[in-house]
């Protein structure tokens, strides 16, 4: 697994916590090994303390419509992006962790949710004023203008 682009130290943190996402690509392998079994059977009793249920786990049903998405979707929701966090690092989930990277490749990434009320036309206008004040925003760290009172 690789770190992202941005420092989660360095993003901006918002007044109510919000859902963050464990969100993976994974390429298994067409007949799957036993320990990615077990990964399977114990992964939830690691997120229950931590709040995090699936959303997502392998999408039996999916279409790309888009780009290239060869492996499996998994999505796992959890209460803020902190615990997130403290579920991924945990022990009971760092233990378990190698009986699925050993037999499958992938990418694993955690991201934060939008606040309720998220207007997209907002963070458009934030990042236009940010670009007409000179800087140069990759879009990576899209600013999440205050919501309106």
């Amino acid at each position: 697994m690789t770190s992202g682009v941005i420092d989660p130290a360095a993003a901006p943190r918002h007044a109510v916590p919000m859902t963050a996402y464990a969100m993976a690509n994974l390429s298994p392998k067409p007949v799957l090994d036993p320990e990615v079994l077990d990964y399977m059977e114990g992964i939830q009793a690691t997120l229950d303390p931590f709040g995090g249920r699936f959303l997502v786990h392998g999408a039996p049903r999916r279409e790309v419509l888009e780009g290239e998405w060869p492996g499996a979707v998994v999505v796992i929701a959890f209460p803020s992006y902190d615990e997130a966090r403290a579920w991924y690092d945990s022990e009971p989930y760092q233990a378990l962790l190698p009986l699925r990277t050993r037999h499958m490749a992938g990418d694993v990434l955690l991201v934060d949710g939008t606040p309720e009320g998220y207007a997209p036309a907002a963070t458009a206008a934030a990042l236009r004023a940010a670009y007409s004040a000179g800087a140069t925003p990759t879009g990576h760290e899209t600013p999440v203008p205050p919501m309106p009172q």
